[in-house]
């Protein structure tokens, strides 16, 4: 039985969304775009600082699973929790617009007057990240619970809009709710999170 599932999966037949759990393959893997400018900032990092655990992403990777678009997005540079003032000040000397770990009243407050606006943050131990076009970033799960839980950065996405976007992406993509959980709950809000997944699965 075990050897025939994992035939199942290698196929595409069936598509792992937990332990134990599966559906039919007919979602596909989530690959997130790379935005440019995280690809020269991502050259810069990995010369300066080159054994930095990293994660680098665009809020407006949200926008694919939006209704209403919103007109500015942020950069998102996570790093070691004993790195981010490094970093910071590094973005800093190099003329970035950055902000760490930001307050909503300053983002209130000064954000709408950037053209791009970089923020720095911890990177969460053991988040689910991956490797693409040689730059770690995120993937669909951390996409997924990182919405949940930074409220005040991801603003724009609350309400009505991160339902939507909460449906669209487990429709539309393979996603893996044991790992949801478990970053979940290295964020400290598994028991949040788990409730919130189960009133969103009725509706998929």
């Amino acid at each position: 039985m075990n050897w025939r599932i994992y035939s199942l999966v290698q196929t595409g037949i069936l598509a792992r969304v937990g332990r134990g759990k599966f559906v039919l393959g007919n979602k596909k893997n989530y690959i997130p775009e790379i935005h440019t400018n995280l690809k020269k900032l991502n050259n810069k990092i990995t010369k300066q600082f080159p054994f930095l655990d990293y994660c680098l992403w665009s809020s407006s990777l949200y926008n694919e699973f939006m209704l209403h678009q919103p007109g500015k997005f942020y950069l998102i540079v996570e790093v070691e929790k004993d790195a981010t003032e490094s970093i910071f000040f590094f973005l800093k000397e190099n003329k970035y617009s950055v902000f760490i770990d930001p307050t909503k009243e300053l983002l209130n407050r000064y954000v709408p007057n950037e053209k791009e606006t970089w923020i720095v943050k911890s990177l969460v131990t053991e988040a689910p990240t991956q490797n693409i076009e040689g730059i770690q970033t995120t993937t669909i799960e951390k996409l997924l619970v990182d919405l949940f839980c930074d409220t005040v950065i991801f603003d724009a996405q609350q309400g009505a809009e991160r339902d939507r976007i909460f449906i669209d992406a487990m429709v539309k993509y393979t996603v893996n709710e044991n790992r949801m959980l478990r970053y979940a709950d290295r964020r400290r809000k598994k028991k949040e999170f788990s409730d919130y997944i189960k009133t969103i699965t009725k509706f998929r």
